[in-house]
């Protein structure tokens, strides 16, 4: 009975405490997930004065968002690889590229947006 799982607000207090960790932890060791980050924040506002309505605002910002969601997921498997050994192995090399691979991609999506959402601003 004394290990039950938390329940209500003390489940989600505790899934926020966890998260912020995760924050602190990627910020001081991943210089991408600053990268990207700093660069979402700056959408946001950005995003505003060229977004033509609510919904190309929202889509420039949520694609930015999506690059550093995908960095963070790309992080957590470097993590986890790292955590198995140092030694090197083909197969944690395919990991590692496979993360990297699908941070790249993401990335094509904000910029297919913003393109669009520039061209329809500035050129039509």
């Amino acid at each position: 009975m004394g290990n039950q799982p938390l329940k209500g607000f003390a489940r989600l207090r505790a899934a926020y405490a966890n998260s912020m960790a995760g924050f602190r932890d990627i910020w001081h060791g991943e210089e991408a997930f600053r990268i990207e980050f700093i660069v979402f924040l700056l959408s946001i506002p950005i995003a505003f004065l060229v977004g033509q309505n609510a919904i190309m605002i929202a889509l420039l910002i949520i694609s930015v968002l999506l690059v550093v969601i995908v960095e963070i997921l790309n992080s957590a498997i470097e993590a986890a690889i790292d955590r198995i050994g140092p030694e090197r192995h083909e197969l944690s090399r395919m990991a590692k590229d496979y993360g990297s691979l699908a941070v790249l991609l993401a990335a094509f999506i904000p910029g297919m947006l913003w393109a669009a959402a520039l061209y329809t601003k500035f050129c039509s």
